[in-house]
C-alpha cells in the first residue's frame, strides 16, 4: 500500500555494498520510458480539441431515481436469472456447497433477511467466481406453529376447523410468504437455483426428514417419556429451549413460605428437640406451583442455620449464607440458635403448606442456589427439570395438576379448578397460604422470564407425555465433531459446545396439526404406543408418495398393516388403534434438511452462514441429527453473523418508528423525499461493510453513507473507463519491463491489493474486502496515480508509448478492481463491463473468472523508489501550503548513496520537466543535485528529512537525507497543457508544440 508519508520513517540505517546498488539500479531502469508530463490540463481555446479528455457515458453518479431501473435493465443485460444454470452446466474440478438454512414462511422480507442472504451471495460469487461448481439451493421453513396461528387468525370461526382445513390454510398462507420472500431475493441479486428450491413440506422432503427419524428411532436416540418440558399455554403445546426468548423485565410474585418441620432430621434432634414451632423455610417466583410439591431440597456441602425469629418467637431452618439477607426481606431479626452440615438434614420430613396429610421429605440436591432466596427449594416435579430429577431419584410422584391451556385441573381442588396459573391461579394459592399461616411474605420480583418466541407470551414448566431425542447420550460425539469444525468467528465455538453440554433432551413433539406427523399408533383402550421400523416405513412410502396430508385423510386400516401389527406382537387388530395426533418439533424439520438438500454429494456442505441464534437452533438440530445417524458433521465451516438493529444500536419497533424495510430501501417508499430508493447494491454494500460477527446497524444515516461510497467508487471507476475510449489492450498494451516505473508500481501494488483481497473473502471478512478496496482506490489511484497521470493521459500524443503505459496499467485495475467488488456489488459490476470499450462482446464479469494478477508484477525493490521520491514530494508540497506546485520549481539535494540512485532512476538528467521523476513531484521543474548549490536565495525555504532503505528483505538497509528546496519557476503557463514549462504564454511549450506538429497543427 502507498504509505500516506515515509518521510518519517523510524531512523536506522545500514550500509550497501556496489554490486546491490547496481543490481537496484539496473532492475529499475529496465526498459522504463525516460519522459512524462504531469498535471491535468484545461486547454485554452483552439488548443481544447487536440487534449484527450475522457470520453464515456458510464454516470459518474447515479441518482436514486435511476438505481432501481439500472439495476433492473443490468440483471436483464447481463443474464443474472440465467447464471446459476451456468455455472452448474460448466466443467469444474471443485464444488463449493453452501447449504441455506431455510427462513421462516411466515411473513415478508426483512432486513434480517437481507443481512443473512445477501451474505450467502458474497461468498457464492466468489468462490463461482474462482472456478467453483457453486451449490446453493434456497429453501423455507414451512410448518409450525407461527405459520399456523397467522393463517387461523385471517378466519373467522377457526376453532371450528378440522385438522385438514387448518393445514390447508397454513400451506396457503405459507406459499404467499414464500412468494413475497422469493421476489424480493431475486431482486437483491441472489444467485440460487430458483427452479428447485426445497420447502419443508414438500412429499419428498417429508419422507427424507422420516427417514432420519427412522434412524435415530432404531439406534435408541428417540424415546417417548413423560416428563416436565417448556410448555407455551398460549400455543397449546411443548417447545425446545431454541423456541423460548427471555423477557428480563418479567415481573413474578415471589414468596417466602414456612413448611412445618415433622419428622425432625435424626442428626439434630438434639438441637431442635423443644424448639416449637419449628419449620423450613423457602423461597419461590412460582406461588403457583406449591399445590405440586412433593419434596424440599438443601444442598449437602452447605451449612445452614436454625434460628429464632424475634418477632414471631418461631424457629427456621435455612442456609447459614442466607440468614441475613432473609431476616432483611422479612423486616425482623434472626437470632442463630445452632449451625450444621446440610447432610445433616438427612431424612427429615415436613407438612405440605397447603394440603393436609401431605408429607414432603428434606432432599439433597445439587441445583440448589446460595446467590438468593433461602437455600432450600421447594420441588415440584411437573414443573421443573431439576424437580423431576430428584424425584426420579427418590421415586416420587410427578403429578401435573396443569392443563394444556395453562389452567389448573380438577385433581388440584375445587380452589384452583379452571383458575390460569400465571393469573388468577396465582393469586388463589397466594390466598391459601395465607389462609394456612404459611406464607412470610409476598412481593413482585422482577427477573429473566422464558416466553414463547412466537406467541410473546410467558412459558411454564409442565410435565406432560412427549417424544424426545437423547441428546445426552449423543453430545459427546457431537462435540468432538464439532471441534473439527471451522466456525468463524472462533468466538462462536466455546458459545456452541457450551450450548451442547447444557442439552440433555431435546423435545420433538408437537401439540399441532401443521407439521410432519411422527408416525406412531396407539392402541384405544391402553394407550400403549405401537411405533417400530415396519410402521415407520410403511408411513414413509406412503408420505414420499402422497405427502403428510395422508395421515389426516387416510383411514388407519391404509396407514398400518396387519402385517404391522403382527410383527409387533400384538394381538389386536388394526382398528383397536388410532393415529398420533403430535406433530415433529419445526427444529427438527430443518435440521434434517442436509439428508434432502445434499442428496446426491457426500451430504456435507463446505458451509452454513446463519446468525447467532442458530448456534442453539439450526446449527445445533443439524448437527445432532447427522452425528446421530452419520457420526459426522453435515458441515465445514459456520459462519456466524449478529442481528440487525437501529443506527443508534436499539431494537428496531414500529413504535420507535425505526424499522426499515429492505422493499422500500431498494425501491423507495410512497414518498421519495421521505424515502429514496437507494438500489439493491446500497443494501449490499451496507452489508459487506459492516462488521457482521457483531450486532449490525441500520438507518438513514448507515444508507446514506453506503450511497455516497459507492458514487466515490464510481468517480474512480468513471475516470479509468473515460481512458479507455481510444485503448485496445489486445493491440495497445506496453509489457511492463517497457513501462514508466510509477507503471510499474502501481501493477505492482495491484498483485498486493488482489492477493490480500482474495484472502480476505476467504475468511469471510467482508468489511475487510471493503476497506481494501476503498483505501487502494483512494489512496493508491485517485490520490495519488491518477493525479500523476492525467498529463500523459490527456496531452501526450494518442499512441504514444508513455501514455499507453499508464492506459495499460488503467485497465488492468479496472479489471482487478471490478472483479473484486463484484460479489458485494453485482449490478455496478455488470454495469461497468457494459461500459468497457473493449468488452462490448464480453460475457460479463461473473462468467471470466477472478482476479487475475501476475505475479511477475511483484518487484521487490519498486517500492523504495516510488515511496521515496513521494516522501520527498511530501515535504516539497509541506513547504508551499495553500500553493499550486506547478508554479515552482523543485531541487532535490541528496547523499550520495541508494537513495539517490534511485531517484537517478526516475531523472537521469540533472534538471527536467518532463521526466518521471518530475511527474511525481508535480512541479514545474525538478532538479536533482547530490549537493546543495552555492547559490540559494535567501528567502527560499529548505526542508530536510531522512529516508529509510530497507531492501532484500532487510539484508539492506540505509538511511538517507535529502533536502527540498522550492522555488518560484520563471516560466509561463502552456495555453495547451496549462503546465508552466513554456517561454511565452502564447506559446505551448516545448512538448505540446511536438505533439501539435503530430496532428498537423501548429
Amino acid at each position: 500500500m502507498l504509505r500516506a508519508s515515509v518521510a518519517a520513517r523510524a531512523r536506522a540505517g545500514a550500509g550497501a555494498g556496489v554490486g546491490a546498488r547496481l543490481r537496484l539500479r539496473l532492475r529499475l531502469r529496465a526498459g522504463a520510458a525516460s519522459e512524462a508530463g504531469s498535471r491535468q490540463p484545461l486547454a485554452e481555446g483552439e488548443y481544447r480539441d487536440s487534449v484527450l479528455l475522457p470520453r464515456s457515458r458510464f454516470a459518474a453518479q447515479l441518482p436514486g431515481r435511476l438505481q432501481p431501473d439500472t439495476e433492473l435493465e443490468t440483471q436483464q443485460k447481463s443474464g443474472f436469472s440465467a447464471l446459476y444454470a451456468w455455472q452448474r452446466q460448466r466443467k469444474a474440478k471443485q464444488e463449493f456447497c453452501l447449504h441455506d438454512g431455510p427462513p421462516y414462511a411466515n411473513g415478508d422480507p426483512h432486513v434480517g433477511h437481507a443481512l443473512n442472504k445477501i451474505l450467502k451471495d458474497i461468498t457464492n460469487r466468489f468462490y463461482m467466481m474462482r472456478g467453483y461448481k457453486v451449490h446453493y439451493v434456497p429453501g423455507w421453513d414451512c410448518h409450525g406453529l407461527p405459520i399456523e396461528l397467522k393463517a387461523l387468525s385471517e378466519v373467522k370461526g377457526a376453532e371450528n376447523l378440522s385438522p385438514m382445513e387448518i393445514r390447508q390454510k397454513a400451506r396457503k398462507f405459507a406459499e404467499r410468504a414464500m412468494e413475497k420472500q422469493k421476489s424480493a431475493f431475486i431482486r437483491w441479486g441472489i444467485m440460487a437455483d430458483w427452479e428447485n428450491c426445497y420447502h419443508t413440506f414438500d412429499p419428498k422432503y417429508e419422507a427424507n426428514q422420516l427417514r432420519v427419524f427412522h434412524k435415530m428411532y432404531d439406534k435408541g436416540f428417540i424415546y417417548q417419556d413423560y416428563k416436565p418440558v417448556f410448555w407455551s399455554p398460549s400455543a397449546k403445546t411443548a417447545l425446545a429451549e431454541a423456541e423460548l426468548e427471555y423477557n428480563e423485565q418479567h415481573v413474578s410474585r415471589s414468596a417466602y413460605i414456612k413448611f412445618p418441620l415433622l419428622k425432625t432430621p435424626p442428626k439434630l434432634t438434639s438441637v431442635i428437640d423443644g424448639l416449637s414451632p419449628a419449620s423450613v423455610l423457602v423461597w419461590t417466583t412460582q406461588p403457583w406451583t406449591v399445590p405440586a410439591n412433593q419434596a424440599v431440597c438443601y444442598m449437602p456441602d452447605s451449612a445452614y442455620s436454625i434460628v429464632k425469629c424475634t418477632t414471631t418467637g418461631e424457629y427456621f431452618i435455612l442456609a447459614a449464607d442466607r440468614v441475613e439477607s432473609t431476616a432483611a426481606v422479612l423486616d425482623t431479626q434472626f437470632e442463630v440458635i445452632s449451625t450444621c452440615k446440610g447432610t445433616d438434614l438427612a431424612d427429615g420430613s415436613c407438612a405440605h403448606p397447603t394440603i393436609p396429610g401431605r408429607v414432603s421429605p428434606l432432599l439433597p440436591a445439587n441445583h440448589v442456589t446460595m446467590a438468593k432466596g433461602t437455600g432450600l427449594v421447594h420441588t415440584a416435579p411437573a414443573h421443573g427439570m431439576e424437580d423431576y430429577s430428584v424425584a426420579s431419584h427418590h421415586q416420587l410422584p410427578t403429578e401435573c395438576l396443569v392443563d394444556e391451556s395453562g389452567y389448573f385441573t380438577e385433581a388440584a381442588g375445587p380452589e384452583l379448578q379452571k383458575k390460569n396459573v400465571l393469573e388468577e391461579g396465582n393469586e388463589a394459592v397466594i390466598k391459601m397460604l395465607q389462609a394456612a399461616g404459611s406464607l412470610l411474605k409476598e412481593e413482585k420480583y422482577v427477573h429473566s422470564y422464558p416466553y414463547d418466541w412466537r406467541t410473546k407470551k410467558p412459558m411454564i414448566i409442565r410435565a406432560s407425555k412427549q417424544w424426545f431425542v437423547n441428546t445426552a447420550s449423543v453430545k459427546a460425539a457431537a462435540q468432538e465433531v464439532l471441534k473439527k469444525v471451522k466456525i468463524v468467528p472462533t468466538s462462536a465455538m466455546n458459545r456452541m459446545l457450551e450450548m451442547l453440554d447444557r442439552r440433555t433432551f431435546w423435545c420433538i413433539s408437537r401439540q399441532r396439526c401443521w407439521g410432519v406427523p411422527i408416525p406412531v399408533f396407539y392402541q384405544k383402550n391402553t394407550g400403549e404406543s405401537l411405533i417400530n421400523s415396519e410402521t415407520i416405513t410403511d408411513v414413509i412410502k406412503i408420505v414420499e408418495q402422497q405427502g403428510t396430508d395422508a395421515w389426516w385423510t387416510l383411514p388407519i386400516e391404509q396407514l398400518l398393516s396387519k402385517e404391522a401389527v403382527a410383527k409387533a406382537g400384538g394381538s389386536h387388530d388394526v382398528l383397536d388403534y388410532v393415529k398420533g395426533q403430535d406433530v415433529l418439533d419445526i427444529w427438527f424439520d430443518s435440521g434434517t434438511s442436509w439428508a434432502h438438500v445434499l442428496e446426491g454429494t457426500e451430504q456435507r456442505a463446505d458451509t452454513y452462514l446463519e446468525g447467532k441464534d442458530q448456534l442453539g437452533g439450526w446449527f445445533q438440530s443439524s448437527l445432532l441429527t447427522s452425528v446421530a445417524t452419520r457420526k459426522k458433521a453435515p458441515f465445514k465451516t459456520l459462519v456466524v453473523h449478529g442481528f440487525t438493529l437501529g443506527e443508534k444500536g436499539e431494537k428496531m419497533s414500529k413504535s420507535i418508528g425505526n424499522v426499515v424495510d429492505p422493499d422500500v430501501v431498494v425501491n423507495g417508499g410512497e414518498d421519495h423525499t421521505k424515502d429514496p430508493p437507494y438500489g439493491a447494491d446500497v443494501l449490499r454494500w451496507w452489508v459487506a461493510e459492516s462488521n457482521v460477527f457483531t450486532e449490525v446497524l441500520i438507518g438513514p444515516v448507515v444508507l446514506n453513507a453506503a450511497r455516497d461510497d459507492i458514487n466515490k467508487l464510481r468517480n474512480t471507476l468513471r475516470f479509468m473507463l473515460g481512458n479507455m475510449a481510444d485503448f485496445n489492450p489486445e493491440t495497445d498494451s506496453i509489457p511492463p519491463s517497457e513501462m514508466y516505473i510509477v507503471d510499474q508500481y502501481m501493477l505492482h501494488l495491484l498483485q498486493d491489493y488482489g492477493s490480500k483481497v482474495t484472502e480476505a473473502y476467504k475468511e469471510y471478512d467482508y468489511s475487510k474486502v471493503v476497506r481494501l478496496l476503498q483505501a487502494f482506490c483512494s489512496r493508491n489511484l485517485s490520490n495519488f496515480y491518477f493525479s500523476i497521470i492525467k498529463d500523459r493521459l490527456y496531452c501526450e500524443e494518442e499512441k504514444d508509448p508513455k501514455r499507453r503505459s499508464c492506459q495499460t496499467v488503467l485497465a488492468e485495475a479496472l479489471d482487478i478492481v471490478v472483479r473484486s467488488f463484484a460479489p458485494i456489488l453485482p449490478h455496478l459490476a455488470e454495469e461497468v463491463f457494459q461500459h468497457i470499450p473493449y468488452k462490448k462482446d464480453s460475457e460479463g464479469v461473473f462468467r471470466t473468472g477472478w482476479i487475475n494478477a501476475s505475479s511477475g508484477w511483484k518487484k521487490p525493490g519498486i517500492e523504495e523508489a516510488i515511496e521515496g521520491a513521494c516522501a520527498m514530494r511530501d515535504s516539497f508540497l509541506g513547504s508551499i501550503p495553500g500553493k499550486n506546485a506547478l508554479e515552482y520549481e523543485v531541487v532535490i539535494v541528496i547523499e550520495p548513496g541508494l537513495l539517490f540512485e534511485l531517484m537517478e532512476a526516475l531523472q537521469a538528467e540533472e534538471s527536467s520537466s518532463v521526466s518521471q521523476l518530475n511527474e511525481i513531484m508535480m512541479a514545474s521543474q525538478t532538479t536533482l543535485l547530490s549537493e546543495l548549490p552555492k547559490e540559494i536565495p535567501t528567502d527560499a525555504n529548505i526542508i530536510k528529512g531522512t529516508f529509510l532503505i530497507n531492501l532484500e528483505g532487510g539484508d539492506i538497509r540505509e538511511e538517507s537525507s535529502y533536502k527540498v528546496i522550492a522555488l518560484p519557476t520563471a516560466k509561463a503557463k502552456c495555453p495547451r497543457c496549462r503546465r508552466y514549462t513554456s517561454d511565452s504564454s502564447s506559446t505551448p511549450c516545448p512538448r505540446c508544440l511536438k505533439v501539435l506538429a503530430g496532428k498537423g497543427s501548429t
